[in-house]
């Protein structure tokens, strides 16, 4: 399956009277060109049709102060393989928006809306009757992370060490972790309840989520054998990012550099083989 269809949605939390963007990839019927998305290319057509089968679902959680389509070199070869893909722009916490970074709302809100995207995607107009929503995975990178891991289950503590109410979503068969931010997983035993595979990827150079993030899943996750875990040599924070265009790419922009001699277009051509073997397995 090449061919890739896309959409823009909005999923609304009415619990929380707010709203927040979508960005979908999926299987499409028919082959289409280039779609412009700001800086970014991808090829996909705009509201195609699905094609025939059912497919299950990847949704992508961007990381604090991140957006929606920090991930699409990756989520164009899911959908290629066959996933119907969410990219949400969390409320509150996102490039454009971020008054919610450090809040405890942030950690009630972020697992709530990958459950959200689920019901969503379920009574989509166009993916009708394609979707396998109890067949989802959650691929999270930094604060992402945290959110997979709560919506798969993890009990949250706050800055003060209260607890934080979040519903476990057993619909999430898998996750994937990049350099994933889990200070919010303690005391030990947090991750107790957390029982899906889980591959996860760690950067060797990362000041934002050293190797202690890490560590929680791999020390506290119960069954060890459910956990395939990568250091990748050289890799910065934010070289689990899309590779930016090159009119991006300099020293004042962070995201879009890497430590010296690392490459981040061919990573990510590995990063994509071995995310969409994981989830054949798992979903």
């Amino acid at each position: 399956m090449k061919n890739v269809g896309c959409q823009h949605i909005r999923v609304w939390d009415h619990q929380a009277n707010i709203g927040f963007p979508v960005f979908v990839m999926y299987p499409a019927a028919d082959a289409y060109g280039a779609y412009e998305l700001g800086p970014f290319t991808i090829t996909a057509g705009l509201n195609a049709p699905v094609t025939a089968g059912q497919f299950p679902v990847v949704i992508i959680s961007h990381g604090s102060g991140g957006n929606r389509l920090g991930y699409l070199t990756l989520a164009q070869a899911l959908a290629e393989a066959g996933h119907v893909v969410l990219m949400p722009e969390h409320f509150g916490n996102n490039r454009d928006d971020n008054f919610l970074e450090g809040k405890t709302r942030n950690l009630e809100l972020r697992p709530r809306h990958i459950s959200l995207c689920i019901d969503d995607i379920a009574c989509n107009e166009i993916l009708a009757g394609a979707v396998q929503t109890d067949q989802v995975a959650v691929i999270g990178h930094s604060m992402g992370g945290y959110t997979a891991l709560a919506v798969a289950g993890g009990q949250v503590w706050n800055a003060a060490k209260r607890k934080v109410p979040v519903a476990r979503d057993d619909r999430v068969k898998g996750l994937v972790l990049m350099a994933p931010a889990t200070a919010w997983f303690t005391p030990d035993g947090s991750l107790g309840n957390v029982s899906v595979p889980i591959l996860i990827y760690q950067a060797e150079h990362d000041p934002f989520t050293p190797p202690d993030h890490a560590a929680r899943v791999l020390e506290q996750v119960p069954d060890r054998t459910q956990i395939t875990h990568h250091l990748v040599e050289n890799a910065g924070h934010f070289s689990f990012l899309s590779p930016f265009p090159e009119a991006m790419s300099n020293p004042d922009f962070p995201p879009s550099q890497d430590p010296e001699g690392f490459d981040r277009a061919t990573f990510h051509q590995r990063l994509a083989g071995e995310i969409v073997a994981f989830l054949e397995r798992v979903l």
